[in-house]
Formats: C-alpha cells, structure tokens, sequence
C-alpha cells in the first residue's frame, strides 16, 4: 500500500480541494500518481469524497476563459457523475462554518467553503496542496500533496 493510501485508510470520508482535480486532469507529472491512486480509491468505493460546487467554478474557469465550452462541462459531468463523490451546494450551514473558519484562521473565502463543506459532511480528513491548511490540523487530517510527491529534479530544463 503506497504511503497516501496508508495516511487516508482510516478516514471514510475524504474532502477533496480542486488542485486533486486539476493536477489529475492536466496531467501534472509530479503529482498525476497521486491523483490517480487517490480517485481511483474513491472510484472503488474505499473511501467516500466530498467536494464543493466551488470546484465546478474553479476547476472550469481556464476552459472557459480558453473557449472551450464543451470542455468546461465534461469536467462539470466528471464531477458530478465521478463514483463515491459527492459535488455538494453551500448550504446556510456549510457558509456559517465558513465564516466561523474565516474568523478563526483567516482563511480565503474559497478555501474556508471547501473545508466548511468537507466538515460539515462529515469528513475527517481534506486533501489538497494548500500548505496554508496545515493550520487546521486540529479539526481536521489536512493532508498536503506535496508531502508524498517525488522529489522535483531541480537539474531538468525548464
């Protein structure tokens, strides 16, 4: 079992923030293998995700700004038709979580609706790369992508 399946095996819920997505999606050569074990575990049913309908919008935002239509809402169907996946609306009760996290940790809007979705869905743990989460570790299993990654090759072109 690779260390990312190790850390998530005693969380049955997981939130995901979009960077999983978009690393997953372009490809990104440092971290595709980690997107694609965490999705596929969710695929399989190991585990449970919850992500915010903030992910459409940030997830589809570069399709649309490239006029890429079509592209913009096969992401979107992704989302919404991804196996053990939950693409959840803010709610009152998720944007009052919000604002409590905002007030205590001085979060980003964005940021503060993910993490309040995934909290209030009962997650226990909330991927991402965003190190500036690590401050939730008290509530929450933030878990950094960056951690289990590969080292960069710092000598490669650019």
């Amino acid at each position: 079992m690779d260390r990312l399946s190790e850390r998530l095996a005693d969380h049955a819920v997981i939130g995901l923030d979009t960077n999983v997505f978009i690393y997953h999606l372009e490809a990104h050569p440092r971290y595709q293998s980690l997107t694609q074990e965490l999705l596929a575990g969710i695929q399989a049913g190991r585990r449970r995700a919850i992500t915010s309908t903030i992910t459409v919008m940030e997830l589809t935002v570069r399709p649309w700004q490239l006029g890429r239509p079509a592209v913009a809402r096969e992401y979107e169907v992704l989302l919404v038709h991804f196996p053990h996946l939950t693409l959840a609306d803010v709610t009152r009760d998720v944007a009052r979580r919000a604002a409590q996290l905002r007030a205590r940790y001085r979060l980003r809007p964005a940021d503060a609706l993910q993490v309040a979705t995934a909290l209030v869905h009962g997650a226990t743990a909330f991927v991402t790369n965003d190190q500036r989460l690590t401050q939730l570790a008290s509530i929450l299993d933030v878990i950094i992508l960056d951690d289990f990654a590969p080292p960069q090759d710092l000598s490669a072109p650019r």
